[in-house]
């Protein structure tokens, strides 16, 4: 009697950067056999190029920051001269050193990865991979010229998670020495004397906080009235505060017209005729998607103006069989999310329980010193109408444990819902408020009210002390 198998689902996955690699580990999980087609290494950009190296350089920068206001609390440096006498030394950055630790990390984190996947029966392809219609990835193993082994990947469902590259403008092209995108500040042998900032938004305000930690002088060129335009307001006026107060340039309503070479630098030229002279120059002026030249149009998955994969809530495209994660999505740009859509695209795939990706839940962090965590709707929201809110701002100054770590600037801003008290959103601007957040993250995705959350007991003291007395000052009178 002959008995008659099912095949295995099969899954492609282009690109292992966060989404795909959640992707792969969801699709093991299930059953199915998933292969993942990644031309740089596990990770993507996000682990090699991006996210993990880039958050190790701020946390050295941190750590800089550190050792400077120690003082603050009483604590002093100081070593003897021939004489005898206490001088004060200089805090030295030894940047080579520094960008071999987070490229060391990176690679680590990558191959930790890799080996994960492996160990959970995922096939990974190194190689150039582009869609064949619907149901196959065409990869050219080798680099250039030497692309001569071809493979095709048959799948019953493909994740296109190719992530995006930094945007580049003609009349400020990247040369890799003086003008630099993000992922080519890492050769850097020393810290720059004065770096240029191109862009205020996350990325630039990220690398400007942490050089002018790590001791350069920088000079940030912001289109805006504020820096970080999309964020808090509240929120940004407070970074731009702190980096004037650490003597970084904030060049406001001030678009650069272009970054050439010197000699011996940089000179940016901004729209209105003025000149601003450094050593090197970042151009932090967003990020295009790697969709071009895939067979994604081919396939009829439609894309939006900007390049990007148009996709719905559980990362499905136009086309039934085909799911896209990540920067390449027109969803949120952050790894979180890409690694939520991963694997919600291969539950809702293999026809397993599945929740749509909500964005009012996500949470999202940029790394500034001090950093800005939000979650849920924001205050400009609630002001223009779009939602239903009152606003409480809490000063981190009146914080006990803030007072204690000689915290100066922060706050806990909390949104909760006109009537029933139910928190829709919040902001915190302090060191580490990616850890702090994630209570008002727990309190917007269930739905908890500020008087519930009030009624938890929060250590005394601490900084989450902030968020329990931010809740309790919005007390519901029944």
């Amino acid at each position: 009697m002959a008995y008659e198998f099912e095949r295995k689902h099969r899954i492609a996955i282009l690109g292992g950067g966060p989404g795909g690699y959640e992707a792969a580990l969801a699709g093991a999980q299930l059953g199915a056999e998933v292969t993942v087609v990644e031309r740089a290494g596990v990770g993507g950009s996000a682990v090699i190029t991006d996210v993990v190296p880039s958050k190790t350089l701020i946390a050295t920068a941190e750590a800089s920051n550190s050792i400077g206001e120690a003082a603050d609390l009483g604590v002093q440096f100081f070593s003897r001269n021939d004489a005898g006498r206490p001088v004060r030394p200089d805090v030295a950055v030894n940047l080579t050193a520094v960008n071999q630790r987070l490229l060391r990390l990176a690679r680590q984190q990558s191959e930790d990865m890799r080996s994960h996947l492996v160990r959970n029966g995922v096939r990974i392809v190194q190689g150039e991979g582009r869609l064949e219609g619907t149901s196959k990835i065409v990869v050219a193993a080798g680099s250039g010229a030497r692309r001569t082994d071809f493979e095709e990947i048959e799948a019953d469902t493909i994740v296109v998670s190719v992530g995006s590259r930094p945007r580049e403008l003609d009349s400020a092209k990247p040369d890799g020495e003086r003008i630099l995108n993000w992922k080519q500040l890492y050769d850097l042998d020393h810290v720059p004397e004065h770096l240029i900032v191109v862009g205020s938004g996350v990325t630039g305000a990220e690398f400007a906080s942490a050089y002018n930690a790590l001791g350069s002088k920088v000079t940030l060129i912001s289109s805006r009235d504020q820096v970080l335009p999309g964020e808090d307001a509240d929120a940004a006026a407070v970074i731009e505060g702190v980096f004037k107060r650490r003597g970084m340039n904030v060049l406001n309503k001030s678009r650069a017209q272009s970054v050439v070479r010197t000699e011996n630098g940089v000179v940016a030229t901004l729209s209105d005729g003025r000149t601003v002279e450094g050593s090197h120059c970042l151009m932090a002026v967003g990020a295009i998607p790697n969709t071009a030249g895939i067979g994604l149009e081919e396939a009829g998955v439609q894309l939006t103006d900007s390049g990007h994969i148009r996709v719905n809530r559980v990362a499905r495209t136009s086309v039934p069989s085909i799911y896209a994660a990540g920067d390449c999505s027109d969803f949120l740009p952050l790894a979180s999310v890409a690694s939520m859509q991963g694997r919600t695209a291969v539950y809702h795939a293999m026809g397993d329980a599945v929740t749509p990706t909500e964005l009012r839940n996500v949470t999202s962090n940029i790394f500034t010193q001090p950093e800005i965590a939000t979650v849920g709707w924001s205050q400009k929201q609630i002001e223009e109408g779009i939602a239903q809110g009152e606003i409480y701002k809490l000063p981190l100054s009146q914080n006990p444990r803030a007072k204690m770590q000689g915290i100066k600037d922060g706050f806990v801003k909390l949104f909760a819902r006109t009537g029933s008290g139910t928190v829709i959103g919040g902001v915190i601007v302090a060191p580490h408020a990616s850890e702090l957040i994630l209570p008002i993250a727990l309190a917007v995705e269930h739905r908890l009210t500020v008087d519930q959350v009030g009624r938890a007991f929060s250590v005394y003291p601490s900084l989450s002390g902030a968020i329990t007395d931010a809740a309790r000052a919005m007390h519901i009178v029944s």
